[in-house]
């Protein structure tokens, strides 16, 4: 394989020592640290690899051929294999670009010496996690089991940022929600925060139980020192499932109040209606009854009568509207 083919999706290959020194090494030269036993292990990330670079890393590390199968085709669900002594982990990623939710996926090859990462779609770089490791050389000399927990703990912070974002959108969304008019764009802009909140919610929610079989590994993969920082990855996990899951019934309840408010304006502009409707019958139905042209109406030929048909028409008018005033159709 030369360089142009793997140079594109290549974006870390490098040994780090037992003392947790680094030195970047080409994909060729993997099995040859591999076959000195010095305590050295090797990280190689990748970003949407194709099929003959994922056959040469299964071909230097030994990688199982169906994890291999599964980290080149994305939109996996979230996993957790074992393979001898080795682990597959998949993932979905998400991070907050142009004020939306992009999603991604992250697999990981886990053994005694090597540490592999796979990102597809939407997924930030790890450079910040071995940027961390290789300054706290403390944890990286740990080996894999360390930078599994610094990539773990990249991907859970990530979903922070975003629930507080929509936290916050939500807060603006309720000056909108108790608005006195309807708007057809409050509603659209909740359905679409609900709809993220949902894909968020099933991105961290495996989480949970893919660290919680990492906290129990009897196979010594990842250390006693490396498990309470696990734990601490875990804790923040449920912190943001919690939190998502809180959104959420908050949004379902935001529709809800939504759309109670319109139901109960469209009634009070049907009762105001109705009101100025009852009114109107009263001086109509009077002027009707008078615009008969029958012969035989003894009050017509009164000298008062316009004036007392005025007068009672007037007052019936005025104590419906006394009436609907007080009951507050009007």
């Amino acid at each position: 394989m030369t360089e142009p083919e793997y140079a594109h999706c290549v974006v870390n290959c490098a040994a780090y020592t037992a003392t947790g020194e680094r030195r970047d090494i080409d994909i060729e030269q993997i099995s040859e640290v591999l076959a000195v036993d010095d305590g050295s292990f090797v990280w190689v990330g990748l970003y949407e690899p194709g099929p003959s670079v994922l056959a040469k890393l299964q071909e230097e590390f030994a990688l199982h051929p169906l994890a291999v199968e599964d980290a080149q085709n994305a939109h996996q669900r979230p996993k957790f294999e074992t393979y001898g002594d080795s682990i597959f982990i998949a993932v979905h990623t998400a991070q907050s670009t142009e004020g939306a939710i992009r999603f991604g996926e992250t697999h990981m090859f886990v053994g005694p010496r090597y540490f592999v990462t796979v990102r597809h779609g939407a997924s930030s770089s790890y450079a910040p996690a071995r940027a961390r490791l290789e300054r706290e050389k403390a944890l990286l000399m740990h080996g894999p089991g360390a930078a599994l927990y610094a990539v773990l703990d990249l991907i859970v912070d990530n979903f922070m940022p975003i629930v507080d974002e929509y936290d916050r959108l939500l807060g603006e969304l309720e000056k909108d929600v108790f608005a006195a008019d309807f708007r057809k764009e409050t509603v659209e802009r909740l359905y679409w925060l609900k709809r993220d909140l949902t894909r968020l919610r099933m991105a961290a929610e495996p989480l949970q139980d893919i660290i919680s079989h990492l906290t129990r590994m009897p196979n010594g993969l990842i250390d006693d020192v490396i498990q309470p920082y696990l734990r601490d990855v875990l804790d923040h996990a449920i912190r943001i499932q919690s939190s998502t899951e809180t959104l959420r019934e908050m949004l379902t309840a935001a529709v809800g109040v939504n759309l109670s408010l319109v139901t109960v304006q469209q009634g009070e502009v049907v009762k105001r209606l109705g009101a100025w409707a009852g009114l109107l019958v009263v001086p109509t139905l009077i002027a009707s009854w008078y615009g008969m042209n029958f012969e035989h109406m003894p009050e017509l030929h009164g000298r008062w009568s316009y004036f007392i048909v005025i007068g009672a028409t007037a007052l019936v008018t005025l104590s419906l509207y006394w009436k609907f005033k007080k009951a507050r159709w009007l």
